[in-house]
């Protein structure tokens, strides 16, 4: 009768196991590597294991961006093993704060997708950084103040290349069709400046508004200025 409990107790046990199914669980769910020299390749590994009662599959692994591969050292694993996710991350041609997605699926009835992050902060080396333009201007903020409706308003926005090496300006968008945004000059050497003239239209508008214009440049630093305008417009 003892052997038959036992018995019973080790196949409810096996059964109860199994009616859990597979169950993918990661050490960490995000890695931050900190500072990154830019061109540097950086690997980090997250410990994936099977908690549960049944075989886990992991059907794919897909991550957010080209610059990052991940790959995982076995796609099966029996319950209670484990296995690394090898993530490298390519910083060539990046720049600045950096934040990745990785996928992970498998066949966890529960949770049929995981995500794991990796994040850093891309620098240049110390000779790049002495050579890179930068796109500075005095002002990004202009307050019209008072304007009777219909009528068309400018304000002029000095900008310099305070840089080492010749800036672009690749584009310039207004939010608005009521905004208009001319620049003086495209290109810029190094301490050269330029202006961008920006016109708002008021004809049927009222009351108080703001508008931006985006400008994006080769500053590798501060790819993207936001110029913003505010106008109080009255009848």
């Amino acid at each position: 009768m003892r052997n038959l409990l036992i018995i019973i107790f080790a196949f409810s046990s096996l059964s109860f196991a199994q009616l859990l199914g597979p169950k993918l669980v990661t050490q960490q769910d995000e890695y931050d590597f900190g500072d990154i020299k830019q061109g540097d390749k950086v690997t980090h590994v997250f410990v994936i294991t099977n908690s549960g009662g049944d075989l886990l599959k992991i059907t794919n692994v897909k991550a957010s961006c080209g610059c990052t591969a991940a790959l995982p050292e076995k796609d099966e694993l029996a319950p209670g093993e484990s296995t690394n996710l090898n993530v490298t991350f390519n910083s060539a041609g990046r720049f600045g704060k950096q934040k990745k997605l990785i996928r992970i699926e498998s066949n966890d009835p529960d949770n049929p997708q995981v995500i794991v992050t990796i994040k850093g902060n891309v620098v240049l080396s110390d000779d790049e950084s002495s050579s890179y333009p930068i796109l500075h201007f005095d002002q990004t903020k202009y307050n019209f103040g008072i304007v009777k409706e219909g009528k068309v308003v400018e304000y002029t926005f000095n900008f310099e290349n305070s840089g080492n090496s010749t800036l672009k300006i690749k584009d310039i968008k207004t939010s608005c069709g009521c905004t208009a945004a001319l620049v003086s000059s495209e290109v810029l050497k190094p301490g050269e400046q330029g202006t961008i003239k920006v016109e708002l239209d008021t004809s049927n508008r009222k009351g108080k508004m703001s508008r931006t214009i985006t400008i994006k440049s080769n500053d590798p630093k501060d790819p993207t200025k936001i110029l913003t305008i505010y106008a109080d417009i009255q009848q």
